[in-house]
Protein backbone atom coordinates (compact mmCIF):
# COMPACT_ATOMS: atom_id res chain seq x y z
CA UNK A 1 0.00 0.00 0.00
CA UNK A 2 0.86 3.67 -0.14
CA UNK A 3 3.14 4.85 2.67
CA UNK A 4 4.21 8.20 4.07
CA UNK A 5 6.91 9.71 1.90
CA UNK A 6 5.90 7.90 -1.30
CA UNK A 7 5.73 9.93 -4.50
CA UNK A 8 2.19 9.55 -5.81
CA UNK A 9 -0.34 10.94 -8.27
CA UNK A 10 -3.85 11.63 -7.00
CA UNK A 11 -6.89 11.69 -9.34
CA UNK A 12 -9.38 14.55 -9.02
CA UNK A 13 -11.77 12.20 -7.20
CA UNK A 14 -11.03 9.62 -4.54
CA UNK A 15 -12.38 6.08 -4.67
CA UNK A 16 -12.11 2.89 -2.64
CA UNK A 17 -10.88 0.73 -5.53
CA UNK A 18 -12.99 -2.23 -4.42
CA UNK A 19 -16.69 -1.53 -5.02
CA UNK A 20 -18.54 -2.87 -8.07
CA UNK A 21 -18.09 0.38 -10.00
CA UNK A 22 -14.37 0.58 -9.27
CA UNK A 23 -13.86 -3.01 -10.37
CA UNK A 24 -15.64 -2.11 -13.62
CA UNK A 25 -13.34 0.90 -14.11
CA UNK A 26 -15.93 3.56 -13.31
CA UNK A 27 -14.17 5.04 -10.31
CA UNK A 28 -16.12 8.31 -10.56
CA UNK A 29 -19.23 6.37 -9.50
CA UNK A 30 -17.50 4.72 -6.53
CA UNK A 31 -20.04 3.87 -3.84
CA UNK A 32 -17.80 5.40 -1.17
CA UNK A 33 -15.92 7.97 -3.24
CA UNK A 34 -16.15 11.71 -3.59
CA UNK A 35 -14.58 14.98 -4.64
CA UNK A 36 -11.73 16.74 -2.90
CA UNK A 37 -12.98 19.64 -0.83
CA UNK A 38 -16.41 18.12 -0.15
CA UNK A 39 -17.89 18.69 3.29
CA UNK A 40 -15.67 17.02 5.87
CA UNK A 41 -12.78 16.35 3.49
CA UNK A 42 -9.61 18.25 2.70
CA UNK A 43 -9.16 20.20 -0.50
CA UNK A 44 -6.74 18.75 -3.01
CA UNK A 45 -4.73 21.97 -3.43
CA UNK A 46 -3.67 22.20 0.21
CA UNK A 47 -0.05 21.82 1.30
CA UNK A 48 -1.08 18.59 3.04
CA UNK A 49 -4.28 16.58 2.73
CA UNK A 50 -5.80 13.50 4.28
CA UNK A 51 -6.65 11.03 1.52
CA UNK A 52 -9.72 8.83 2.03
CA UNK A 53 -9.11 5.28 0.73
CA UNK A 54 -5.51 6.15 -0.09
CA UNK A 55 -4.67 2.66 -1.35
CA UNK A 56 -7.57 2.77 -3.80
CA UNK A 57 -7.01 6.36 -4.88
CA UNK A 58 -3.31 7.12 -5.05
CA UNK A 59 -0.88 5.62 -7.55
CA UNK A 60 2.76 5.26 -6.60
CA UNK A 61 5.35 6.80 -8.87
CA UNK A 62 9.05 5.99 -9.17
CA UNK A 63 11.01 7.81 -6.48
CA UNK A 64 13.58 9.06 -8.97
CA UNK A 65 10.85 10.99 -10.79
CA UNK A 66 11.02 13.56 -7.99
CA UNK A 67 14.33 14.85 -9.37
CA UNK A 68 12.96 15.46 -12.87
CA UNK A 69 10.73 18.54 -12.96
CA UNK A 70 9.76 18.01 -16.59
CA UNK A 71 8.67 14.43 -15.92
CA UNK A 72 6.78 15.46 -12.79
CA UNK A 73 4.84 18.01 -14.83
CA UNK A 74 3.92 15.34 -17.37
CA UNK A 75 2.90 12.94 -14.60
CA UNK A 76 0.67 15.59 -13.03
CA UNK A 77 -1.56 15.52 -16.11
CA UNK A 78 -2.55 11.96 -15.14
CA UNK A 79 -4.50 13.42 -12.24
CA UNK A 80 -7.03 14.92 -14.66
CA UNK A 81 -6.56 16.27 -18.18
CA UNK A 82 -4.62 13.43 -19.81
CA UNK A 83 -7.01 10.83 -18.43
CA UNK A 84 -9.98 12.97 -19.44
CA UNK A 85 -8.68 13.36 -22.98
CA UNK A 86 -8.13 9.61 -23.11
CA UNK A 87 -11.69 9.04 -21.84
CA UNK A 88 -13.03 11.25 -24.61
CA UNK A 89 -11.04 9.39 -27.24
CA UNK A 90 -12.33 6.06 -25.98
CA UNK A 91 -15.89 7.38 -25.90
CA UNK A 92 -15.52 8.48 -29.51
CA UNK A 93 -14.25 5.05 -30.47
CA UNK A 94 -10.83 6.18 -31.64
CA UNK A 95 -8.98 3.33 -33.33
CA UNK A 96 -6.17 2.68 -35.76
CA UNK A 97 -6.73 4.32 -39.11
CA UNK A 98 -9.62 6.51 -37.97
CA UNK A 99 -10.15 10.16 -38.75
CA UNK A 100 -10.65 12.11 -35.52
CA UNK A 101 -11.85 15.66 -34.93
CA UNK A 102 -11.39 17.43 -31.59
CA UNK A 103 -13.64 20.37 -30.77
CA UNK A 104 -11.87 22.60 -28.26
CA UNK A 105 -8.28 23.74 -27.77
CA UNK A 106 -8.19 23.70 -23.97
CA UNK A 107 -5.98 21.35 -21.99
CA UNK A 108 -8.45 18.46 -22.25
CA UNK A 109 -8.92 18.93 -25.98
CA UNK A 110 -5.15 18.98 -26.52
CA UNK A 111 -4.75 15.83 -24.43
CA UNK A 112 -7.50 14.23 -26.51
CA UNK A 113 -5.37 14.93 -29.59
CA UNK A 114 -2.43 13.22 -27.88
CA UNK A 115 -4.64 10.31 -26.81
CA UNK A 116 -6.00 9.90 -30.33
CA UNK A 117 -2.47 9.80 -31.72
CA UNK A 118 -1.50 7.22 -29.11
CA UNK A 119 -4.51 5.07 -30.04
CA UNK A 120 -3.48 5.00 -33.70
CA UNK A 121 -5.66 7.63 -35.39
CA UNK A 122 -4.51 8.27 -38.94
CA UNK A 123 -5.81 11.82 -39.24
CA UNK A 124 -6.54 14.25 -36.41
CA UNK A 125 -8.32 17.55 -37.02
CA UNK A 126 -8.02 20.06 -34.17
CA UNK A 127 -10.65 22.77 -33.97
CA UNK A 128 -9.32 25.85 -32.18
CA UNK A 129 -8.69 29.54 -32.68
CA UNK A 130 -5.60 30.19 -30.56
CA UNK A 131 -2.37 29.56 -32.48
CA UNK A 132 -0.27 28.90 -29.39
CA UNK A 133 -2.66 26.11 -28.49
CA UNK A 134 -3.09 24.73 -31.99
CA UNK A 135 0.69 24.65 -32.31
CA UNK A 136 0.69 22.35 -29.27
CA UNK A 137 -2.04 20.30 -30.95
CA UNK A 138 0.19 19.87 -34.00
CA UNK A 139 3.09 18.78 -31.80
CA UNK A 140 0.73 16.27 -30.15
CA UNK A 141 -0.21 14.74 -33.49
CA UNK A 142 -2.86 16.93 -35.13
CA UNK A 143 -2.58 16.73 -38.90
CA UNK A 144 -4.97 19.61 -39.61
CA UNK A 145 -6.22 22.71 -37.78
CA UNK A 146 -9.59 24.39 -38.30
CA UNK A 147 -9.84 27.87 -36.80
CA UNK A 148 -13.43 28.60 -37.87
CA UNK A 149 -16.49 28.14 -35.68
CA UNK A 150 -20.10 27.17 -36.30
CA UNK A 151 -21.21 26.53 -39.89
CA UNK A 152 -17.82 27.59 -41.26
CA UNK A 153 -16.08 24.99 -39.08
CA UNK A 154 -18.47 22.29 -40.25
CA UNK A 155 -17.83 23.22 -43.86
CA UNK A 156 -14.06 23.18 -43.32
CA UNK A 157 -14.05 19.75 -41.66
CA UNK A 158 -16.28 18.27 -44.32
CA UNK A 159 -14.03 19.70 -47.01
CA UNK A 160 -11.06 17.99 -45.36
CA UNK A 161 -12.93 14.67 -45.23
CA UNK A 162 -14.40 14.46 -48.73
CA UNK A 163 -17.76 15.61 -47.42
CA UNK A 164 -18.19 12.78 -44.93
CA UNK A 165 -16.96 14.10 -41.60
CA UNK A 166 -14.83 12.37 -38.96
CA UNK A 167 -15.30 8.81 -37.73
CA UNK A 168 -14.64 9.94 -34.16
CA UNK A 169 -15.32 13.36 -32.65
CA UNK A 170 -14.32 14.68 -29.24
CA UNK A 171 -16.45 17.46 -27.72
CA UNK A 172 -14.31 19.17 -25.08
CA UNK A 173 -16.00 22.55 -24.64
CA UNK A 174 -19.53 22.05 -23.31
CA UNK A 175 -21.54 24.77 -25.07
CA UNK A 176 -24.59 24.37 -27.27
CA UNK A 177 -22.63 25.59 -30.29
CA UNK A 178 -19.73 23.23 -29.72
CA UNK A 179 -22.04 20.23 -29.42
CA UNK A 180 -23.91 21.21 -32.58
CA UNK A 181 -20.58 21.47 -34.34
CA UNK A 182 -19.57 18.05 -33.02
CA UNK A 183 -22.76 16.43 -34.32
CA UNK A 184 -22.46 18.11 -37.71
CA UNK A 185 -18.85 17.06 -38.29
CA UNK A 186 -19.42 13.42 -37.31
CA UNK A 187 -19.51 10.91 -40.13
CA UNK A 188 -22.66 8.78 -40.46
CA UNK A 189 -22.14 5.78 -38.18
CA UNK A 190 -19.55 7.66 -36.13
CA UNK A 191 -19.40 8.56 -32.46
CA UNK A 192 -18.90 11.57 -30.20
CA UNK A 193 -16.88 11.40 -26.99
CA UNK A 194 -18.41 14.05 -24.73
CA UNK A 195 -16.26 15.47 -21.91
CA UNK A 196 -17.03 19.18 -22.20
CA UNK A 197 -18.57 20.18 -18.87
CA UNK A 198 -22.07 21.44 -19.82
CA UNK A 199 -22.71 25.15 -19.31
CA UNK A 200 -25.87 26.86 -20.41
CA UNK A 201 -29.34 25.38 -20.79
CA UNK A 202 -29.03 24.18 -24.37
CA UNK A 203 -27.50 20.86 -25.33
CA UNK A 204 -27.07 21.30 -29.06
CA UNK A 205 -28.37 17.78 -29.56
CA UNK A 206 -30.98 16.86 -32.14
CA UNK A 207 -31.75 13.23 -31.38
CA UNK A 208 -33.70 12.77 -34.61
CA UNK A 209 -30.61 13.79 -36.61
CA UNK A 210 -28.41 11.48 -34.53
CA UNK A 211 -30.91 8.65 -34.98
CA UNK A 212 -31.16 9.08 -38.73
CA UNK A 213 -27.39 9.20 -39.12
CA UNK A 214 -26.57 6.47 -36.57
CA UNK A 215 -24.38 8.77 -34.48
CA UNK A 216 -23.51 7.55 -31.00
CA UNK A 217 -22.79 9.77 -27.98
CA UNK A 218 -20.80 8.64 -24.98
CA UNK A 219 -19.00 10.53 -22.28
CA UNK A 220 -19.21 12.03 -18.84
CA UNK A 221 -16.94 12.52 -15.85
CA UNK A 222 -13.69 10.73 -16.68
CA UNK A 223 -12.71 7.88 -14.33
CA UNK A 224 -9.07 8.89 -14.58
CA UNK A 225 -7.95 6.61 -11.73
CA UNK A 226 -8.81 3.61 -13.91
CA UNK A 227 -6.63 4.92 -16.75
CA UNK A 228 -3.47 5.76 -14.81
CA UNK A 229 -2.00 2.22 -14.87
CA UNK A 230 -2.35 2.17 -18.67
CA UNK A 231 -1.04 5.67 -19.34
CA UNK A 232 1.68 5.85 -16.70
CA UNK A 233 4.27 3.65 -18.48
CA UNK A 234 3.96 5.71 -21.66
CA UNK A 235 4.57 8.93 -19.75
CA UNK A 236 7.53 7.46 -17.88
CA UNK A 237 9.27 6.23 -21.02
CA UNK A 238 8.48 9.36 -23.04
CA UNK A 239 6.09 7.76 -25.51
CA UNK A 240 3.69 10.57 -24.69
CA UNK A 241 4.56 13.92 -23.11
CA UNK A 242 1.50 15.95 -22.09
CA UNK A 243 3.56 18.47 -20.07
CA UNK A 244 3.20 21.36 -22.59
CA UNK A 245 -0.42 21.89 -21.46
CA UNK A 246 1.06 23.56 -18.36
CA UNK A 247 2.17 26.98 -19.56
CA UNK A 248 2.18 28.95 -16.30
CA UNK A 249 3.56 28.19 -12.84
CA UNK A 250 2.59 29.87 -9.56
CA UNK A 251 3.22 29.28 -5.88
CA UNK A 252 0.42 28.73 -3.41
CA UNK A 253 0.06 32.47 -2.91
CA UNK A 254 -0.46 32.85 -6.66
CA UNK A 255 -3.47 30.54 -6.94
CA UNK A 256 -5.98 33.39 -7.47
CA UNK A 257 -3.71 34.81 -10.17
CA UNK A 258 -3.58 31.40 -11.84
CA UNK A 259 -7.35 31.01 -11.89
CA UNK A 260 -7.70 34.52 -13.30
CA UNK A 261 -5.20 33.73 -16.07
CA UNK A 262 -7.11 30.59 -17.07
CA UNK A 263 -10.43 32.45 -16.95
CA UNK A 264 -9.05 35.20 -19.18
CA UNK A 265 -7.44 32.58 -21.45
CA UNK A 266 -3.98 34.03 -21.01
CA UNK A 267 -2.93 30.65 -19.58
CA UNK A 268 -3.84 27.20 -20.76
CA UNK A 269 -3.26 25.25 -17.55
CA UNK A 270 -1.56 26.48 -14.39
CA UNK A 271 0.91 24.43 -12.38
CA UNK A 272 0.88 25.15 -8.65
CA UNK A 273 4.04 24.51 -6.65
CA UNK A 274 4.69 24.77 -2.93
CA UNK A 275 7.43 27.26 -3.63
CA UNK A 276 7.35 30.84 -4.82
Amino acid sequence: GVRRGDLVVAPFMWSDGSCDYCREGLTTSCEHGGFWGAVGYDGGQGEAVRVPFADGTLVQLPKDAASDDHLLTALLTLSDVMGTGHHAALGAGVRKGATVAVVGDGAVGLCAVLAAKRLGAERIIALGRHQVRTDIARSFGATDVVAERGAAAVEAVRELTAGQGAHCVVEAVGTEQSMKTAVNITRDGGAIGFVGVPHGSGTGLDLSVMFDRNIALRGGVAPVRAYIPELLPDVLDGTIDPSPVFDMTVGLEGVPEGYKAMDERTALKVLITNGS
